[in-house]
């Protein structure tokens, strides 16, 4: 039979596990994958010991931020999310947590993030994190999402940060390289949650969201995604053109966008969900293998 103490224990397991999913753990590890992508760029050759360390404590930092707009995400969109299948099993959806615990979850894990920022990376990284915190949190989240089908492509900005902030952490500067790294995922991100949202329509639908294939249809927005993978398709190659790259990259680059392209136009010739769940899944194969390749192709040239 189970003591008190472990029954106090399984308990208390379970309210942590709550908390560590309002965080959108596999989200914020892409950010933080992409925020750590911009601090190798930016750094030219091998890092030094303090260079790393400080790599460290900023991926920590952007870290304890983008969890915190994560929870406070959680706690405005707990109604929308209990009526979708994709979202129904967060905990402010279920009740598991309270609007207080959750709200006071992301206030110290953004107060500590900035903290850690501010003090031991640099003023302009914590800035640039929080802003993020108040463009995904609050412009997007309370404003853009339930307002306008193109809350994906302008909300997309804060998504679009993370190399922007991990370039800031280790120059205290924002340069070109910065801002193409932005573009690339600013531009990847309406055809990677359009070809999401194509599949999962109704629950978009029965949520009140105003979502691109809500209010304007399937084929029309299939034709979106394919017109911005073309662009995507370009934006990928300025690395190289820019010379912040060489030819590995650019070879991966060219595979990776010519596969996302495909997708979209097979997407858009003959629609099923089930080729809109593969064209979102290889969205994340892509920019994965495409920021992987940027991560490989620096240390080699």
């Amino acid at each position: 039979m189970s003591t008190p103490i472990s029954v106090q224990q399984t308990a208390s397991a379970n309210v942590l596990r709550q908390y560590y999913a309002l965080t959108k753990p596999r989200v914020v590890q892409l950010i933080v994958f992409c925020a750590l992508i911009g601090m190798v760029l930016a750094v030219p050759g091998l890092p030094s010991w303090a260079e790393v360390k400080r790599a460290v404590v900023a991926c920590i930092g952007i870290w304890l931020v983008a969890g915190a707009a994560a929870a406070f995400n959680c706690l405005v969109e707990k109604g929308i999310d209990a009526k979708m299948k994709r979202t129904a099993w967060r905990p402010t959806a279920r009740g598991e947590l309270s609007d207080r615990q959750a709200l006071v979850f992301s206030a110290l894990l953004c107060a500590a993030g900035s903290a850690l920022l501010w003090f031991m990376v640099n003023p302009l990284t914590m800035w640039l994190t929080f802003a993020t915190f108040v463009g995904y949190a609050v412009i997007y989240t309370v404003i853009l999402k339930p307002l306008t089908p193109q809350n994906i492509v302008i909300g997309g900005a804060s998504g679009a940060m993370p190399p922007v902030l991990g370039w800031a952490a280790m120059t205290g500067s924002l340069d070109p390289g910065a801002w193409i790294l932005f573009l690339i995922i600013f531009l990847w991100t309406p055809p990677h949650f359009w070809a999401l949202a194509l599949y999962r329509v109704e629950d978009y639908r029965k949520a009140g969201l105003p979502m691109l294939p809500v209010t304007h249809g399937n084929e029309f927005t299939r034709l979106q995604v394919l017109l911005y993978t073309f662009i995507l398709f370009a934006a990928c190659l300025m690395p190289f053109i820019h010379g912040m790259s060489g030819w590995l990259y650019l070879a991966v680059a060219i595979a990776v966008s010519i596969g996302f392209t495909g997708y979209a136009f097979a997407l858009w010739r003959n629609y099923s969900d089930a080729l809109a769940r593969k064209t979102f899944r290889f969205s994340l194969i892509h920019l994965s293998v495409l920021f992987l390749a940027l991560l490989v192709d620096h240390y080699i040239q």
